[in-house]
């Protein structure tokens, strides 16, 4: 089985991007999964420190690790050092540190913590857990608003290389107009591609792009193009499931994998749907 880094690079030398999908349990995780395989495509699971607390670290790792196929599993939006810690011991394959709404010299202080423990345990233990850091504020929390978050922060090209030559992720999570969430009854806002492609330039390593629940298609592709190599949906899932599962607990059937099937079909059909655009099929 190919690495996780050795198949971003092969996405970003196509333009094309791989799925980052967020997992509030298992029957998610399934759904996803069953999709990725049906497409032959790698994915990547994510789960927040909510979503890790609510299944269990060395369980979700565990069960991924049991996939046929290229799933790896992520450690999305984690805000302090000791987090950081714990899922990369837990077996995680990349991990994300968070304080891109905070104090920028600790930001770059943690982050620059965080990558030095990573390098250090990727050589003791002859692994390859990728790290990613976040700069810009996009909001937090997959919900459907009814405005933007406060606070909203667009990354630049010039604050982007300083952060990077400092903290030297693997990854960054840049703002280019995206937020987290998804926005009701108004439009979301358009991706910046020109940002997006001035700032990949910039640091010269790939880029992720978080909240693009309900963002165009066009909108995503042409960042797709401009350097994202990972592309985060959680919100859109989230509405997928809830709205699913409301439908089938009006039937009659008590046991649970009977009524959890459509819900399980329609998380399924969302993925299919967002792998052709991240894969331009």
């Amino acid at each position: 089985m190919k690495s996780l880094r050795e198949i971003l690079k092969e996405n970003l030398n196509r333009e094309t991007a791989v799925g980052h999908f967020n997992i509030p349990n298992l029957e998610v995780a399934q759904a996803i999964v069953d999709a990725a395989k049906k497409m032959n495509v790698p994915v990547i699971l994510g789960l927040s420190e909510g979503e890790r607390e609510y299944i269990g670290l060395k369980q979700v790792v565990a069960w991924v690790k049991s996939c046929d196929g290229n799933i790896f599993i992520n450690a999305d939006h984690t805000y302090s050092y000791e987090k950081v810690v714990e899922a990369v011991k837990a077996g995680f394959d990349m991990v994300i540190y968070d304080d891109a709404g905070g104090d920028l010299p600790n930001n770059i202080e943690v982050a620059k913590k965080c990558r030095e423990f990573i390098t250090k345990y990727n050589l003791e233990n002859n692994k390859d857990v990728l790290f990613e850091a976040e700069l810009g504020y996009i909001g937090k929390g997959s919900e459907v608003r009814t405005s933007l978050p406060d606070g909203i922060q667009m990354t630049t090209p010039e604050d982007a290389k300083m952060f990077v030559d400092a903290v030297l992720p693997d990854l960054l999570a840049p703002a280019i107009g995206n937020v987290h969430g998804m926005l009701k009854d108004v439009p979301e806002p358009n991706l910046d591609e020109k940002l997006c492609k001035q700032i990949y330039e910039s640091v010269k390593i790939p880029l992720v792009l978080h909240g693009a629940s309900g963002n165009s298609k066009e909108d995503i592709q042409a960042c797709i193009k401009s350097g994202v190599v990972i592309v985060h949906v959680s919100t859109e899932i989230r509405v997928a499931y809830k709205n699913a599962l409301k439908k089938a607990v009006e039937g009659e059937d008590l046991a649970a994998y009977k009524y959890l099937k459509p819900v399980r079909i329609a998380v399924e059909d969302l993925i299919e749907e967002k792998i052709k655009i991240f894969n331009f099929l």
